[in-house]
């Protein structure tokens, strides 16, 4: 039996096939998962329907995390359509690309707030807003990177994010977990050449660099990516939550 058998998992931030997001789709599909996923605009709908036909998904709804009132409509749409939910992962992020270069005490408020609101408080409306429907003993996963932890050059405001949304993580893992048994729980990737990562200042060094100083002397796939999901939201991972799992190739572990 295939490990998320009868799961319904919606897989949220997907932007192409070398989205993080999509090779943790696509993992979770060959594991059984009937998958739902959102598009941000017309734009997106368009350039991911042959992701959503390639998945068999049973849901394919327009989503901006930044709007109230989209959030409540997919919610609806979900409890109409599956009527309850396993699996959610929030793979959403974004900052204006002219703060992800330079120096980070540059950015202007709204930009701050903007990124905060979509990168960090979005997985937190989605958690609230989705819990009615939520089953018992589900799952909730979203991904981070190292700029969390350390000082990453260019990466600036989407470390502050990250750091603000791994301590989300935390506080969420201990309500939910009272709540409903639900886990929550992080995957902070090594750097994978994604369309997010384009927007960020000399990104292929930063990918070079880990390459280099990575104890598997490698970068990461998001097949890898995938895998580690696969053992966080399936029942391998029932005794795990609020964790913060590196799958980086071993890299956050070196200091000289």
């Amino acid at each position: 039996m295939r490990l998320l058998q009868g799961k319904k998992a919606l897989i949220l931030g997907i932007a192409n096939n070398r989205s993080i997001a999509y090779g943790i789709a696509k993992t979770f599909y060959q594991e059984g998962a009937e998958i739902g996923i959102n598009y941000l605009n017309e734009k997106f709908q368009k350039k991911l329907q042959p992701i959503a036909e390639e998945l068999g998904a049973t849901i394919y709804e327009k989503l901006d995390v930044s709007s109230d009132k989209e959030i409540t409509d997919f919610v609806n749409t979900v409890k109409e359509k599956w009527g309850s939910v396993d699996i959610i992962v929030h793979s959403i992020a974004f900052a204006n690309k002219e703060y992800l270069r330079d120096y980070y005490y540059k950015i202007d408020r709204q930009s701050f707030l903007q990124a905060m609101d979509i990168s960090v408080y979005s997985f937190t409306a989605l958690a609230r807003e989705f819990l009615p429907i939520m089953n018992e003993g589900g799952s909730l996963l979203t991904l981070s990177y190292y700029g969390a932890e350390k000082v990453i050059y260019n990466y600036n405001i989407m470390g502050v994010a990250k750091a603000a949304l791994e301590a989300s993580v935390k506080y969420l893992a201990r309500d939910l977990g009272e709540i409903k048994k639900i886990r929550v729980n992080a995957i902070s990737a090594g750097p994978i050449k994604t369309l997010a990562a384009t927007g960020i200042a000399r990104f292929s060094e930063i990918q070079k660099m880990a390459e280099e100083k990575a104890p598997l002397k490698k970068t990461v796939s998001i097949e890898e990516v995938g895998k580690a999901a696969l053992f966080l939201c399936s029942d391998l991972g029932t005794g795990v939550t609020g964790e913060i799992l590196h799958v980086d190739a071993g890299y956050h572990i070196i200091g000289m």
